[in-house]
C-alpha cells in the first residue's frame, strides 16, 4: 500500500566503477510496518509544547536495494536557531536493549515529523550514516497534517553529498518510494483503525471477535471471486478485451491453490486412514487378548 501522494521524482542509478563493485548499493524502496508509524505518532503526541518536531531511530532489516522498517524508538533532542543537540548515549542505550530482544533488527535510519528538511536534518542524517555504515541511512518524514496546506503522509529519503569538498551539513535529500506493509496478525488492528477513521462518530469501536473477523474475511474473498467471475464472463462473451497478464496471473494463482488443496487433502485423508487402521488393529488385538484370558480363567 503506497503512502502519500505519488512522486514524480526520477531515480537515477549511477554507473558502478570497478573499485566500487563491492560497495553497498543505494536503497531504491522502503517498506514500513504500522507498529513503527504508531510509535512515531505516539512520540509526536507526547512531545513538549515548544517542540516543532520529534526525531527517533528506525530499526529493521535491509537488502541490497530495499529497506524494511519494522519498529522505531524515540530519541531525545533539542533544536534552537543556533544549534541542534541529540542524546547519543540514550540512543545507543536504547538500541542495545532492543538488540538483546531482536538481534536481527539493526539501525536503518531515522525519522522526523513535519516536512521541513534543513541544515539540522543534514547533520542528523550524517550522524545516522555513521551508525549504519557502510550502508546508507534512510530518513522517513511523517507529516501529521496539522500544519495548514500540508497533507498527511509519509515520505522517504536518502542523502547525497553536495559540493567539491562535501561537508556534513551540505547534502541533498533524494526521495525514495515508501509503502505500508502489515502482517496477517496485524490486519485486524489496521481494519479496526480504518473503520473507526471512516465512521461518522469519533469514538472507537470495540475489537472484533475472531468469528466476526473470519466472517469479514470470507465476505471479502467472496467479493473478489465475484469480481473475477464477472471479468472472465465479460471476456468470454466478447464484452471486454482480455488482458494476457491478468490471465496468466489468475492461471498461476488458481493452479497453485488447487495443487496445494489437493496435496493437503490427500495427506489429510491418508493420515486419517492410517489412524483408523491402527485403531482397528489395536482393538482387534485387545479383543483377542481378552478372549484368551477368559479361556485361561475358565479352565
Amino acid at each position: 500500500m503506497p503512502l502519500g501522494p505519488p512522486s514524480s521524482a526520477i531515480h537515477i542509478q549511477p554507473a558502478v566503477s570497478p573499485h566500487m563493485q563491492n560497495a553497498p548499493r543505494t536503497p531504491t524502496s522502503i517498506t514500513i510496518h504500522p507498529v513503527a508509524l504508531f510509535s512515531i505518532l505516539d512520540h509526536y503526541l507526547r512531545r513538549k509544547d515548544d517542540q516543532d518536531r520529534v526525531i527517533g531511530t528506525l530499526l529493521g532489516t535491509r537488502t541490497d536495494t530495499h529497506v524494511e522498517v519494522r519498529t522505531s524508538f524515540a530519541v531525545l533532542h533539542s533544536e534552537t536557531s543556533e544549534q541542534v543537540a541529540v542524546d547519543m548515549d540514550y540512543h545507543r542505550a536504547m538500541y542495545d536493549l532492543h538488540h538483546k530482544v531482536n538481534p536481527k533488527e539493526v539501525i536503518v535510519g531515522w525519522y522526523s515529523t513535519g516536512s521541513n528538511l534543513n541544515t539540522y536534518s543534514a547533520l542528523i542524517q550524517n550522524f545516522y550514516s555513521q551508525e549504519t555504515a557502510p550502508h546508507q541511512a534512510i530518513h522517513v518524514s511523517l507529516d501529521t497534517g496539522v500544519e495548514p496546506g500540508q497533507p498527511a503522509g509519509v515520505k522517504g529519503y536518502v542523502s547525497s553529498p553536495v559540493g567539491v569538498f562535501p561537508k556534513p551539513e551540505n547534502c541533498v535529500f533524494v526521495p525514495v518510494p515508501v509503502e505500508l506493509r502489515f502482517r496477517d496478525s496485524e490486519r485486524s488492528g489496521v481494519d479496526l483503525l480504518t473503520s473507526t477513521a471512516l465512521s461518522s462518530s469519533s469514538t472507537s469501536s470495540q475489537p472484533l471477535s475472531d468469528l466476526t473477523i473470519l466472517e469479514s474475511s470470507i465476505q471479502n474473498v467472496i467479493s473478489m471471486i465475484d469480481r473475477v467471475l464477472t471479468y472472465v464472463r465479460a471476456v468470454l462473451a466478447g464484452e471486454a478485451k482480455g488482458d494476457a497478464a491478468i490471465g496468466r496471473y489468475l492461471m498461476d494463482t488458481l493452479g497453485a491453490s488447487t495443487d496445494d488443496l489437493e496435496k493437503g487433502g490427500f495427506n489429510g485423508r491418508l493420515q486419517d486412514t492410517l489412524m483408523i487402521s491402527y485403531l482397528a488393529n489395536l482393538v482387534r488385538a485387545q479383543a483377542e487378548v481378552s478372549s484368551r484370558l477368559a479361556l485361561v480363567t475358565a479352565s
